[in-house]
């Protein structure tokens, strides 16, 4: 299980590093690459909950088997690459269906395996290794990217999978539950439709708005734009139905006697669910500054990818010896306390991070702040796992494993499109805003919003090489005009981010209020 986790922590960190890297390598924007790695997370989100269920119908072992053999498959898929259109095939579609089973497989095995501290323990040592993982990826990940090529990230993942098959012989070969219920197929298609349309709509907030219509949006030839709206709000009010009919249908469905695809006790249980908010807020968060973060590094202070693997590397050693050695001292310190602990950790790295952002911020000065932030994270992983599982029957570890899984996948999810698309907004309106003072001109603020939107999609200007191709095309004068616009531009968004992930960490902290002083102890 810990291998497994660490090969699916680390194909993620392997490639923020690479991100700027891979736009030019494809010719491409950073929203295609961004929507990469959401779509990754959107299968995940869509296909968490029933694979969750498999280890209940199925053989443990035969479950993980089929998974990692997939999951090779599309990482060879996406290491062979030549467009974005197979690195989609391979990276988001293949492989996030492979690990929309192996994530919830990790966590119901590890709870029915241990009990009480060993439990605890197992769920911090599992963190560790995702730590391990979130550590070696960027170091990696940048020096191929750096020094050879991306794609060998994903290759040396193929070999990872040939040494986790070996060990799939100890995992075992029954199904958690003695009686093997068919699958809840309503329960499927409600939720698939529900995490979809929740994710779509998170990713499609930033090109066409959240409630009015930013720029036209076409199905095929024919726009979607009903009374002058986004579509995004459509897709949040399918998705919420979707799920508002899921708690209603499962509710039917356990009242009839049958087997719902996730139990009416896990959905109901206040402190499993407060453990779930908790997770998904902090996967927000996390997501968003690994991807803000290394485009920053690299577009505006000029690191290679190896450099940029350096700078999260006190961020990733402290999340990894917080999160493994931290689980014996909820004996002296309540663990509620250490989460909380924790999140004032990161709201106090990010805060520092905002006050060093400029032209003379160095990877030495920005040990202590991204360390900080990595001891937050730590203390929260160390934590929350196991908090969270212990608070549902084993018998329900499954059920309640994929609802854990599918929050957190979409909290990364909405963390990579909404922070995202807000630091890419800001920039874009930075460059248009600095370049208006400069010439003097005075626009409405329609107008203002229509020239950001004409500058997105005329060229992608928010990595170092697009802005050196950009300005090169412009005449001596506006490349004048333009020296120093985008790094200022840029310095502003970067700004303008850290503080609204410091707002997303208050509202982390008031979320852990509703979480039990102590591990909960729930009936067998």
């Amino acid at each position: 299980m810990s291998l497994t986790t660490f090969l699916v922590v680390l194909n993620a960190s392997l490639m923020n590093v690479a991100i700027p890297t891979m736009v030019d390598e494809f010719d491409t924007t950073i929203t295609v690459i961004q929507g990469a790695v959401s779509l990754y997370s959107l299968v995940i989100a869509a296909l968490i909950l029933p694979a969750g269920t498999l280890p209940s119908r199925h053989s443990v072992r035969r479950v993980m088997t089929v998974a990692l053999i997939v999951y090779a498959g599309g990482t060879l898929v996406a290491s062979i690459s030549w467009n974005t259109t197979i690195l989609y095939l391979g990276w988001s579609l293949v492989e996030g269906a492979a690990a929309a089973v192996l994530f919830p497989l990790t966590f119901t095995v590890l709870t029915v395996s241990y009990e009480d501290d060993d439990r605890a323990k197992a769920f911090g040592l599992l963190a560790g290794v995702s730590g391990v993982g979130s550590t070696l990826g960027p170091i990696i990940g940048g020096a191929l990217t750096t020094y050879a090529s991306w794609r060998w990230g994903f290759t040396l993942q193929i070999v990872g999978v040939g040494c986790i098959l070996y060990f799939v012989q100890y995992v075992s070969p029954t199904p958690l539950s003695e009686t093997r219920s068919s699958l809840d197929k309503g329960g499927t298609v409600l939720s698939i439709v529900g995490a979809t349309t929740l994710v779509t709509g998170f990713l499609l907030t930033g090109k066409y708005g959240w409630l009015v219509e930013r720029r036209p949006f076409f199905v095929g030839a024919v726009q979607f734009n009903p009374l002058g709206t986004s579509p995004a709000i459509w897709l949040f009010g399918v998705g919420l139905l979707a799920f508002a009919a899921f708690v209603q249908y499962e509710r039917r469905l356990e009242r009839a006697g049958e087997s719902p695809l996730v139990p009416m006790s896990v959905l109901t249980n206040r402190p499993f669910l407060a453990g779930v908010i908790t997770y998904n807020i902090r996967s927000i968060i996390s997501a968003g500054f690994l991807f803000i973060f290394p485009v920053y590094l690299q577009a505006v202070l000029g690191y290679t990818a190896f450099e940029t693997g350096l700078a999260l590397l006190p961020y990733s050693l402290a999340s990894v010896l917080f999160a493994a050695f931290t689980t014996n001292w909820r004996t002296y310190v309540s663990p509620k306390t250490l989460i909380q602990v924790g999140i004032v950790c990161m709201g106090v790295g990010l805060v520092l991070l905002y006050e060093q952002t400029g032209p003379d911020q160095t990877i030495s000065g920005m040990v202590i702040p991204v360390t900080l932030y990595g001891i937050g994270v730590g203390l929260i992983l160390g934590q929350i796992t196991n908090m969270t599982m212990s608070a549902v029957p084993t018998a329900d570890s499954a059920e309640a494993s994929g609802v854990l899984n599918v929050s957190s996948s979409i909290g990364f999810a909405l963390g990579t499109a909404v922070v995202g698309s807000y630091f890419l907004g800001h920039f874009y309106g930075g460059v248009v805003d600095r370049v208006l003072r400069a010439e003097h001109v005075a626009v409405s603020t329609e107008q203002r919003n229509d020239l950001v939107i004409a500058l997105e999609d005329a060229a992608e200007t928010a990595t170092e090489a697009t802005q050196q191709r950009f300005v090169s095309q412009l005449t001596p004068t506006q490349q004048q005009l333009l020296e120093g616009i985008f790094e200022a531009a840029m310095f502003d968004a970067q700004r303008a981010t850290l503080l609204l992930l410091v707002l997303i960490v208050l509202l982390l902290l008031i979320a852990s209020t509703f979480l039990p002083r102590q591990i909960p102890e729930a009936d067998e």
